[in-house]
């Protein structure tokens, strides 16, 4: 693990599940537009809050690129789940402001609801192709010019899916900071 604090909030990164992040408030969901089950990050959390999840989703779609919705977490051992439409990079423009809209818009939520604890995925990395190094710059950069608005939020939680991809964030992470 990995962690490294500013201003009083302390950003984590792990390799997990973003299922089984049974110590944090919200997970945040790469959604699709329509806040369907899907594949990758999309899929394992609708599958794992269950149909529910996808009924309270159905007056919140369709959401728009960098925007951010917030539902119960229904099955998932989280009190809510933050669902982010990332850019499909190279068709959404301009994808590194979109895709930093995500973490705001995310944190922005999390601030609202009063929410010590949030978990991200790496948006748009997977089915929608944005480059890993780019998008972790991109979500460092984003987090980072918010620890000093968060009054609520503490630890802000990146889950990687593979090992390289979490040594890839922490090198990006020790960059931004040293």
């Amino acid at each position: 693990m990995t962690e490294y604090t500013t201003d009083g909030v302390t950003v984590e990164l792990v390799r997990a599940d973003i299922t089984r992040q049974v110590d944090v408030q919200a997970v945040v969901n790469a959604a699709n537009a329509e806040l369907r089950t899907g594949g990758g990050v999309a899929g394992a959390i609708h599958r794992a809050a269950g149909e529910a999840l996808y009924e309270e989703c159905k007056p919140l779609a369709p959401i728009r690129p960098g925007q951010a919705v917030i539902t119960g977490a229904h099955g998932l051992p989280n009190d809510h789940v933050i669902h982010c439409l990332g850019p499909v990079y190279g068709v959404d423009t301009p994808s590194d402001t979109l895709l930093a809209d995500c973490y705001h818009n995310a944190l922005r939520l999390a601030e609202e609801n009063a929410l010590v604890s949030i978990a991200f995925p790496a948006l748009s990395t997977g089915a929608f192709g944005y480059p890993m190094e780019e998008a972790a710059t991109v979500a460092f950069r984003a987090v980072l010019s918010m620890t000093s608005k968060l009054d609520t939020v503490r630890l802000i939680r990146f889950v990687l899916f593979g090992e390289s991809d979490l040594a890839l964030h922490a090198r990006v992470l020790e960059r931004m900071v040293s």
